[in-house]
């Protein structure tokens, strides 16, 4: 029965992501973004934990608030007289508000500070559902309205700059995670200033990267650092398979993490240069974060598990975890033999 239910309100969230991508009037988009907020809570309360609760509860708020927030913004331009129009600039504002709302709900900066807390409470299959799917919409929708470039440029400065200091001194993988995406964000929404496919790319190849790293958490049910140390003395290819997998998700090169930037970074290098230095300055930062994860799991060794949690794994999981790191990690190799023959 409980996944009969968690099947049907999965089934309403893809329901209402598809509803705002396609939709032809702004009131559509609005019903999406409902349909898709309200399948989601019950997917937040699954378990039966205060955290979960607190969560979701928090996450509604936020998400009614960026509703309103564009509900009144659309309503006002669907009301708005022509002579309005013709004495106020008010295009400008209220594309703004819209842009904010959006920014709002995907949990970019400045707008993030609900993101780290909520995950926090969270199980990472729900994680990785916002940290993925739930960006679809409002990023579609902002590629719509984004016209004002100096805001945009704005926000992507901001969310590359939190995402990277944020995720500095985190112990919890999950905030680790939530200030990484925020990160990823802002490169994402640097892609719409020149090209749409651009972003596609990147989604899917974040989505992917993040998909594998929380299925090997997911399966040693790991959330902390001192659980991750305790981990790698155990199996010496989970712990490499698992790592390569995180600097992958930082971007660093030869894995697969790195191609999206390098399709981004040879774009903005034609018209946005200084914003490109900011972001690769700022990416660095991520990167150094990752690799003092991987360079302390390595040489910290600790004799005893902190987490009651049996490695006992058959080989048929063990089997799908390798192959999607392997894709993880030697994607961008496989890419560039594949190019070079054709």
């Amino acid at each position: 029965m409980t996944n009969l239910y968690k099947l049907i309100f999965s089934l309403m969230l893809m329901m209402g992501t598809m509803i705002s991508i396609s939709s032809y009037t702004w009131m559509g988009t609005w019903m999406g973004l409902e349909i898709n907020l309200l399948s989601f809570i019950p997917l937040l309360k699954s378990n039966n934990s205060s955290y979960s609760s607190e969560s979701s509860i928090k996450y509604f708020l936020i998400q009614a608030l960026a509703s309103t927030i564009f509900l009144f913004s659309i309503m006002i331009i669907m009301m708005k007289n022509n002579l309005i129009s013709n004495i106020l600039d008010i295009n400008m504002f209220l594309i703004m508000m819209i842009n904010s709302s959006l920014l709002m709900k995907m949990g970019a900066a400045p707008f993030h500070f609900w993101l780290p807390d909520i995950i926090e409470g969270m199980n990472w299959i729900n994680s990785l559902i916002l940290l993925t799917w739930q960006k679809i919409a409002p990023m579609m929708l902002l590629s719509y309205t984004m016209k004002f470039s100096n805001y945009i440029i704005f926000i992507i400065m901001m969310s590359t700059l939190i995402g990277s200091l944020g995720g500095l001194n985190q112990s919890s993988l999950r905030k680790i995670m939530a200030y990484s995406s925020i990160n990823h964000l802002g490169w994402m929404m640097s892609s719409f200033l020149n090209s749409e496919m651009i972003w596609v790319l990147y989604f899917l190849m974040y989505s992917f990267i993040s998909m594998t790293l929380i299925y090997m958490l997911n399966m040693f049910k790991i959330f902390h650092l001192k659980q991750m140390f305790s981990l790698m003395n155990k199996n010496i290819l989970i712990k490499f398979s698992l790592l390569l997998n995180l600097l992958s998700l930082g971007g660093l090169p030869p894995f697969l993490g790195f191609l999206p930037k390098w399709m981004i970074i040879q774009y903005l290098s034609i018209n946005y240069m200084y914003l490109l230095i900011f972001m690769i300055m700022m990416t660095l930062i991520t990167l150094f974060f990752y690799l003092r994860i991987s360079y302390s799991s390595l040489i910290m060794s600790h004799n005893e598990m902190n987490f009651n949690y049996l490695m006992n794994f058959n080989m048929k999981m063990s089997f799908s975890m390798l192959f999607l790191s392997f894709i993880s990690i030697n994607g961008l190799i496989l890419c560039t033999i594949l190019f070079n023959f054709n």
